[in-house]
């Protein structure tokens, strides 16, 4: 299934930020969306494209086969794997793959399209898309455009609006199955203040839910039915001995 494990890393988030309050708190409530999603994906090889800090995101899986392509060539704790590429180069064989998780990897990527035709790629027919993602359309997005200067992540990356993304995968055949908007609170470094604003989480819900400022989309590549198109024989024409004529049907006219 694999056909090359020797390419060059690709950049990745990470960093001292998802060390901190709102890191953690992002991430805690990643896993949790994820493990809820994942149990319901069956098959026999479940990729995670990217580790973005979590290292246990396919844990909830029942899918024996587990890779995590560390963009940044670490090696992976629980896999024992350590397989480095670029996200638009995915090592691995066409219609090959059940599962693809990809954790917050279009927003570091100068390609996001080339990485979901490869996640298209080696998908199987029905194959699932799970794909983590920041709103721009919140507090997180408003955080970017401050600091955003600074090129650290989280805010260095270029944040994509679900509809946007919609329009991505339509085009690539993908149909969503699951999409779910989280994350209420502003992304501020005090874990002491982010406890305290746990209640946006469930006010965020109800009043303002397409302001998250995280989202998960579950989507399943598309096949197309093959029609069976009913064969048309043709008569054969008549053998009849020489001399006889053959029988046809006319038509008569009364005069």
């Amino acid at each position: 299934m694999v056909e090359s494990s020797h390419l060059k890393p690709a950049g990745a988030p990470a960093g001292p930020w998802f060390d901190s309050g709102a890191g953690r708190y992002l991430l805690a409530q990643e896993q949790l969306h994820v493990w809820r999603v994942l149990p319901d994906l069956f098959g026999y090889h479940i990729v995670q494209i990217g580790s973005c800090g979590s290292s246990g995101l396919l844990d909830a899986s029942r899918i024996s086969h587990k890779i995590v392509l560390r963009l940044h060539g670490s090696l992976d704790a629980d896999s024992g794997i350590a397989l480095t590429c670029f996200p638009e180069s995915l090592p691995f064989a066409a219609d090959s793959i059940d599962v693809v998780v990809l954790p917050h990897v279009l927003e570091f990527t100068p390609s996001p399209h080339r990485v979901l035709r490869e996640v298209e790629r080696i998908l199987i027919g029905e194959g699932h898309l799970v794909l983590l993602g920041f709103n721009p359309w919140s507090l997180w997005g408003l955080w970017r455009l401050v600091l955003g200067w600074r090129e650290d992540p989280p805010w260095c990356g270029q944040y994509y609006a679900l509809a946007r993304l919609r329009d991505w995968l339509a085009l690539l055949d993908f149909d969503l199955v699951h999409v779910d908007r989280f994350f209420f609170r502003p992304p501020l470094r005090s874990a002491a203040v982010m406890e305290r604003l746990q209640v946006l989480e469930q006010l965020g819900r109800y009043l303002w839910p397409f302001f998250g400022g995280a989202y998960l989309v579950v989507a399943r590549k598309r096949v197309a039915p093959l029609t069976p198109s009913r064969l048309r024989w043709r008569a054969r024409p008549g053998m009849v001995a020489a001399g006889v004529a053959e029988p046809s049907m006319r038509e008569f006219s009364a005069e």
